[in-house]
């Protein structure tokens, strides 16, 4: 099966490569031959991921390359903090403004959370997938907790801060950016939500 992942994000792509079974071959944008950008000038998750994979469907039409793929997927995923309201939600890449920059984006988030006691927060994960005429939504979710400060060099995003509700249960108390790859891979928001497109692709 060969699918087309709406991203040209180096570290997404490799997570998806390493969640899907070797028999579900991923492209990237970029090997697909699209190099124009996919726009996400939506409100919530489930618009930009449902926006940017139908804007991939077309372009795949438009230039006679839709018969050599099996169908598209594209996520959108926000850090969803409880005592901001849920912010920065769907604008988690863009949090410190344009261009987006994930250190930034982190130092932005540690001195709008500094002094507060709730930092309880979640991961959401919405994969829109595309086949043909049949669409179909897939979400995963992680809850955990904001650092104050950042721990880890692995991952990317807000993964320096966020310690997932299950290394508090384990005790270990890592960040996934202290974690290795497999193991993040386990339990993150991506992983969960890609394993929920898998169980529709065998339907």
């Amino acid at each position: 099966m060969r699918l087309v992942f709406a991203t040209n994000n180096a570290h997404k792509l490799e997570e998806v490569r390493r969640i899907l079974p070797p028999t579900c071959a991923v492209i990237s944008l970029r090997e697909a031959g699209m190099i124009a950008d996919i726009p996400e000038t939506g409100t919530t998750l489930d618009e930009n991921s449902r926006q940017k994979a139908e804007a991939v469907c077309q372009w795949l039409k438009a230039n006679g390359q839709w018969p050599n793929v099996d169908g598209v997927f594209a996520d959108d995923t926000g850090l969803e903090v409880e005592a901001l309201n849920g912010a920065p939600g769907v604008y988690s890449a863009r949090y410190a403004g344009e261009p987006a920059n994930d250190a930034n984006n982190r130092a932005k988030l540690i001195g709008a959370m500094e002094g507060m006691a709730n930092r309880r927060a979640r991961f959401r994960t919405v994969v829109t997938l595309i086949r043909g005429e049949r669409i179909d939504r897939a979400e995963g979710i992680v809850w955990g907790r904001i650092l104050p400060e950042e721990r880890g060099s692995n991952g990317f995003g807000y993964d320096r801060l966020f310690v997932p509700q299950e290394e508090d249960e384990n005790g270990r108390g890592r960040t996934f950016a202290e974690m290795g790859e497999d193991e993040k891979n386990e339990i993150s928001h991506r992983a969960r939500a890609i394993a929920a497109m898998q169980k529709v692709l065998e339907v």
